[in-house]
């Protein structure tokens, strides 16, 4: 008689079934993580202030987003809230 409990595992079929194991554990991750990319982060946690940090100030951030006028704020891809147009944060980064 065949037992169900001493039949071999081959190494493929176990490389197999922990391959698809560990896709179906990566998904819940990546949901989080496209949620976490479609948030933006708070002004403290970017280290946000309303002056600019040196000649790196918002209007010249790839980052930013202007307002209605040059002088208005604006918002940010990064940073919730609204943004000074002379602010700074530690996400800036020059406009390309």
């Amino acid at each position: 008689m065949t037992d169900g409990f001493n039949k071999k595992v081959s190494r493929r079929s176990l490389l197999k079934s922990a391959a698809v194991l560990a896709g179906v554990a990566a998904v819940p991750g990546l949901m989080a993580t496209k949620q976490a990319l479609a948030s933006k982060a708070p002004k403290a946690a970017m280290q946000y202030r309303d002056h600019p940090n040196g000649n790196k100030d918002c209007s010249i951030c790839m980052q930013f987003i202007p307002g209605k006028s040059p002088k208005a704020n604006g918002t940010c891809k990064v940073v919730a809230g609204s943004i000074s147009p002379h602010g700074y944060c530690i996400a800036w980064a020059p406009k390309a």
